[in-house]
């Protein structure tokens, strides 16, 4: 079968960093496919549509007829780091990397137990899907092992930092308490756990062993506030087409803080940095819209 990726993977992955090494990696990307299906003596369904904005997912089945999901992701993407997170959960809250031949996962891909990748939280009422996020967080808030691979919140959050440069003058306050907030957070972070980093609705799936469990985690070492800030804009254009504004997402906050025993001041800040971040981002994309939610967003917090 044919390995093109959809067009969402191909958009997003023109926006990140280092374009031209992507834009290699997925003319490579077909027979890339072919070998890692290979190696693990797995055959090919079908690809996943409209799958992630970072990597290829190919549904596919061993001779038997087992389900699984190979997921293939650019060298940039540090998919050995999203492996030690999942193997390091083992399972628990997240889904199972599932065992390869000797040798095969040194391609970067992996194979992972099947979920169904048409059902996400954001498909649930907004209530209930927050209490099934809150749930499932928290489960993969664990401490790391001693020699873990993973960057911090603030080696991170301080690379971002040069995202703003780009930003529109009319921006400019709101880039400012940006990263104020940062500088105050990560002077004073409390005990470090291992994080999902990109945790939202869409990327808690329904499972077979566990109702649900997430995938996709960028992850890395610090505050658990920082992993929910993702999470306090979802379904963005919901919020802002509600009249409660401002009033609305601060108390959309405080339930999170207040339902995972974190601290509100120290979400609403990380939800702040992380708003302003991906705004000016998309901004700089050309994603216009997505860039104004964003700021208009963070300027209610």
């Amino acid at each position: 079968m044919a390995f093109e990726p959809p067009e969402r993977l191909v958009r997003a992955l023109g926006e990140t960093p280092g374009s031209s090494q992507t834009t290699e990696w997925l003319g490579r990307l077909p027979e890339l496919a072919g070998k890692a299906l290979d190696r693990r003596g797995v055959q090919a369904q079908r690809v996943q549509a409209p799958g992630g904005r970072s990597s290829l997912v190919i549904l596919v089945r061993y001779a038997d007829g087992t389900p699984a999901a190979l997921k293939i992701a650019p060298p940039g993407a540090r998919p050995d780091r999203e492996r030690a997170a999942l193997e390091h959960w083992a399972g628990f809250g997240a889904v199972r990397v599932l065992a390869a031949p000797d040798g095969a996962d040194e391609d970067g891909a992996l194979l992972l137990e099947r979920l169904q990748p048409e059902v996400s939280l954001r498909s649930l009422p907004e209530a209930k899907a927050l209490l099934e996020a809150a749930g499932t967080i928290r489960r993969l808030w664990v401490p790391p092992a001693a020699d873990h691979p993973f960057e911090t919140v603030a080696e991170r959050t301080g690379h971002q930092c040069a995202a703003f440069a780009t930003a529109p003058a009319q921006a400019a306050p709101l880039v400012a308490a940006a990263l104020a907030a940062r500088t105050e957070l990560t002077a004073a972070a409390g005990e470090p756990v291992l994080l999902h980093g990109n945790f939202r609705q869409g990327k808690v799936l329904a499972g077979e062993r566990a109702p649900w469990l997430t995938v996709g985690p960028e992850p890395l070492v610090g505050d658990r506030e920082y992993d929910l800030a993702r999470l306090c804009r979802d379904r963005l254009e919901d919020q802002v087409a509600t009249s409660a504004g401002a009033s609305g997402a601060r108390r959309r906050v405080n339930r999170l803080a207040d339902s995972l025993e974190v601290d509100r001041d120290r979400l609403r800040g990380w939800t702040l940095f992380r708003a302003v971040e991906s705004g000016v981002r998309a901004m700089a994309a050309g994603r216009r819209r997505d860039g104004e939610l964003l700021l208009e967003f963070a300027g209610w917090l």
